[in-house]
């Protein structure tokens, strides 16, 4: 974890959301803005509140969430579809319109596992205690961002990124006003309000409705970018490791365990599952493609 923080050329983003969290529609919006390549101002000309149905600083947050999920690409002068996006939101995709939980869990692993989302990534990845204080993440998070000289992120800067962050995540159905737009991500119930006020913890154990596929597409992507593809990885770098599918899904080693157990079949025995003198892991065999795992969870559709 300090490895990440400290590394120079990492270019941590405490803002760019203009303190809206991730709506349903804001994704599939942007991919169709975007489908045959346009500018990278689009979302900031004049007419994007016309074209968007939003206000200039919603349409702003929806290019900032399409980036940050990676559904989008700016190539310096155009924007772009990424082929994640691509298969995902396009019509005819996967899940256009992100009606099934599999497509918020694929969400969730991206921004989790990406350091660049520095508020997301450290709570998903950092915090270890059974609950936490928004006042205490915003404390450390202050710390990290003076140990970066490059970084500009002011203690108002980082107090509305952790507002956001808590907004994406925890349900909010009482809500009135604008905050009575259920974000998209809440649905996964990862975060919750205690009876204390002030106070967080996360859900943690088994995860019943997150599919095996998209597992399997955060574990590869872990693989390839945090475990530096290494031949085999163990239940306990899976369940605890920073990036690992038991830190983002928060998910206990048994259940990691028993997802683990499951990979072979699912990757037709290119990653094979061992249990020798009490050594649990699972080897690498032959290569896989991680959009095709995550398109096994979407039976019936394109893969």
């Amino acid at each position: 974890m300090r490895e990440l923080i400290e590394n120079a050329d990492l270019k941590l983003s405490f803002a760019g959301h203009e303190t809206f969290p991730l709506r349903l529609l804001w994704l599939k919006k942007a991919h169709n803005a975007v489908a045959d390549g346009v500018s990278n101002r689009l979302f900031a000309e004049p007419n994007a509140i016309a074209r968007f149905g939003v206000g200039r600083n919603m349409a702003l947050s929806m290019r900032y969430w399409a980036d940050a999920v990676g559904t989008i690409r700016d190539d310096g002068q155009f924007l772009h579809p990424t082929e994640f996006g691509a298969r995902l939101l396009a019509d005819g995709g996967w899940d256009p319109y992100l009606e099934q939980a599999a497509s918020l869990w694929a969400i969730h692993a991206r921004l989790a596992a990406d350091p660049r989302r520095a508020t997301t990534f450290f709570a998903f990845n950092s915090l270890n205690v059974p609950y936490f204080e928004v006042i205490a993440l915003q404390k450390q998070l202050e710390e990290i961002a003076r140990a970066r000289p490059a970084s500009r992120a002011s203690a108002v800067t980082i107090k509305r990124d952790v507002e956001v962050f808590i907004r994406s995540y925890v349900s909010r159905r009482d809500a009135g006003g604008e905050d009575a737009a259920e974000p998209l991500l809440a649905e996964l119930g990862l975060l919750r309000e205690t009876r204390y006020g002030g106070h967080f913890e996360f859900s943690r154990g088994p995860k019943p409705t997150l599919p095996d596929g998209v597992f399997a597409y955060a574990l590869e992507r872990f693989w390839r970018f945090y475990a530096a593809n290494v031949p085999a990885v163990t239940v306990e770098q899976v369940s605890y490791a920073v990036g690992s599918p038991g830190r983002i899904f928060k998910l206990d080693e048994h259940s990691v365990a028993t997802r683990l157990i499951a990979m072979e079949a699912l990757t037709g025995g290119a990653w094979r599952w061992t249990d020798t003198a009490g050594l649990r892991q699972l080897q690498r065999v032959a290569p896989v493609d991680e959009l095709s795992l995550l398109a096994t969870s979407y039976r019936g559709t394109p893969q």
